[in-house]
């Protein structure tokens, strides 16, 4: 199935790119290998989740901010491959979670960005990923995410 088509079918819209935020490309592509910049849980320029989980975020609500961070990351790739059908697979996912003190579920957070790749893509959406929770992330974002994929080019 298109991914696109599976993202409405799954009841989710996939946003505008987001842009860069600073002095950074949001994505750079070498070969086949497309590396994303970290991408927070923006939509239509306002937050959706901000805090640390444990404190004003659940481990549920850090799931549907990862969700978030993950749709934004396929918004970047589509604007810099042009379709979303041109993922070969997601090859690594590095997921930060902003946690209170000692927070130890950071697999449990970004599990929300795992379980939407593969939701949209299939078995091409499997990956290795690194969860960390960490003591603040950029606009007191509950979780960023960063991204490897393999594209067609």
């Amino acid at each position: 199935m298109d991914p696109e088509a599976k993202i409405v079918e799954l009841g989710l819209e996939l946003p505008v790119a987001p842009p860069a935020a600073g002095n950074y490309l949001p994505y750079v592509q070498v070969g086949n290998v497309l590396h994303l910049s970290g991408t927070i849980s923006m939509r239509d320029g306002e937050m959706t989740h901000v805090g640390q989980v444990g404190a004003a975020q659940t481990v549920e609500s850090g799931y549907e901010s990862a969700r978030i961070c993950a749709l934004n990351a396929l918004a970047n790739i589509k604007a810099a491959v042009g379709s979303l059908s041109k993922i070969r697979r997601i090859i690594f996912v590095g997921g930060y979670v902003n946690g209170v003190s000692g927070f130890a579920d950071s697999p449990a957070v970004i599990n929300g960005a795992s379980d939407l790749f593969v939701g949209v893509l299939g078995e091409a959406g499997r990956h290795a990923r690194a969860a960390v929770a960490v003591a603040g992330l950029p606009k007191n974002s509950t979780v960023e995410i960063q991204v490897i994929a393999e594209v067609e080019t």
